[in-house]
């Protein structure tokens, strides 16, 4: 239900993006067009995207299929699983119960929800908004029955199945993704209203929203638009698993499309929903017990993306994916869905779909893009091995390492020190490369070859360092 984000924090420097500027306008429709329908010809699963600049859509297309089956068009408005997204629908709903009095942020869970166990901590409604509860995630359990996520599932069943488990550390201490938080705050939506959940989040957050295509829906429900989900497994497209949607209750179980997205982002900002007090606190990312802060508020990322402020939510369920970005500073809103998810692919299909996701994002920002050239292994050989340097002030005494590997014809670094984790580099040239995974800041590492051997590397953001290489 959930793909980590990426969130490399990479050492200390000062967060700023240096890409070039690309023409706007009909440029970026040219642009984003060259882009993606090269990637989607013929009969596959397609892309919804959606870019808006200051409340007006400049750009709103659709490519690939709907149902590969019926080669059915995929169009704009075509309604997909949004996955996690939902959390932020349901964080709202939960500050509006917050604004009438019926809940505080500092209330414990257990005052609404008598048989959760308190395991010795105070478990407040801000822990499980800021997924620092440390309540495990009722996703990651391993389960024996190999069946259980087509099983129809009630909110009491899933909050059984987590409730006496040890909590992961002392809440507000961490930050750690968990879906059982949004369970929960789902579950004490309904207590504390006396409704329904879905029923409540229907009448009092899509219906003043004005979504026209955003609900809950079981699957024997028909649902004019819906697409047909499809996992990719070493080069060939399959139906997705089925997977009920009652699994994702409040974290999870939204339908919707790029166009209520949209709708949806300009109506929370415009105060349609929740005061613009509780709106500051969802976009503001939580303070930790120790002083620091984690890129979460209540039910959206909050951190820096192609150098500009960007608040964010991803969506990944059987079949679907879905990402919205908005970034305040310029007012631009980007919204884009597809109907095929694999984590088993053996290819490098998934790689190249978020990296697509990726450079969408980049055009929307007026970025230039950069292209790779295609280089042999042997030479990429050349550059795998152990890179080292001091490390840097206010970091533990000793040396970090940059460990560079070749898998499937491409290079992969990770860091010693717990920042970067399996970042792909990208040639841009015989020795210069780009890595895209770190969405913060544009980053580049550049070979040092030395009388035909390579002898170390330059780490590149806002500045050039030398690393060498020890092995």
């Amino acid at each position: 239900m959930k793909k980590s984000i990426y969130p490399i924090l990479l050492w200390l420097f000062t967060i700023c993006a240096s890409f070039a500027q690309a023409p706007i306008g009909d440029q970026l429709t040219k642009s984003l067009d060259s882009l993606v329908a090269p990637q989607f010809e013929g009969n596959q699963p397609g892309i919804s995207i959606l870019i808006a600049k200051k409340g007006q859509v400049v750009y709103k297309k659709a490519f690939g299929s709907a149902n590969i089956e019926l080669n059915t068009p995929m169009l704009p408005d075509n309604v997909f699983r949004i996955g996690s997204i939902t959390k932020q629908f349901t964080a709202v709903a939960v500050l509006q119960l917050v604004e009438q009095g019926k809940i505080s942020l500092q209330d414990s869970v257990q005052k609404f929800i008598k048989d959760l166990p308190a395991k010795g901590y105070t478990i407040t409604i801000e822990n499980l908004l800021t997924h620092t509860s440390g309540i495990v995630d009722f996703t990651a359990k391993d389960d024996p029955d190999p069946f259980i996520e087509r099983r129809d599932f009630t909110p009491e069943f899933l909050f059984n199945y987590i409730k006496n488990d040890p909590l992961h550390f002392k809440p507000g201490s961490k930050y750690e993704y968990s879906n059982s938080n949004y369970l929960l705050l789902g579950y004490i939506i309904q207590l504390v209203s006396g409704e329904n959940y879905h029923q409540y989040m229907a009448e009092h957050v899509l219906k003043p929203a004005g979504l026209e295509h955003t609900l809950y829906a079981e699957e024997h429900t028909a649902v004019p638009g819906r697409v047909q989900g499809y996992t990719h497994f070493s080069g060939a497209f399959d139906n997705c698993d089925y997977q009920t949607l009652s699994l994702g209750f409040a974290c999870g179980d939204l339908l919707s499309n790029t166009g209520d997205l949209l709708k949806w982002n300009q109506a929370v900002i415009a105060g349609k929903l929740i005061s613009e007090a509780s709106l500051k606190k969802a976009f503001s990312p939580y303070k930790l017990t120790n002083g620091t802060y984690s890129s979460y508020g209540y039910g959206w990322f909050i951190d820096t993306t192609y150098g500009s402020p960007c608040i964010h939510h991803e969506g990944q369920t059987s079949g679907f994916i879905s990402l919205e970005k908005y970034f305040p500073k310029e007012d631009i809103y980007v919204a884009i869905m597809t109907n095929v998810k694999t984590s088993d692919d053996k290819t490098d299909f998934s790689d190249n779909r978020f990296r697509l996701f990726d450079e969408i994002g980049q055009l929307a920002m007026g970025k230039e893009l950069m292209k790779e050239v295609k280089l042999d292994d042997q030479m990429l050989k050349n550059y795998t091995g152990t890179y080292e340097l001091d490390s840097l002030p206010a970091k533990k005494p000793g040396k970090d390492r940059l460990f560079i590997r070749l898998e499937g014809g491409k290079l992969y670094a990770t860091l010693s020190n717990g920042t970067g984790k399996n970042m792909y580099l990208s040639p841009q040239s015989a020795t210069l490369f780009l890595l895209p995974d770190v969405k913060r800041i544009k980053t580049t590492i550049e070979f040092i070859i030395t009388d035909g051997h390579v002898t170390g590397l330059y780490w590149t953001q806002e500045q050039k360092i030398k690393i060498n290489k020890v092995q």
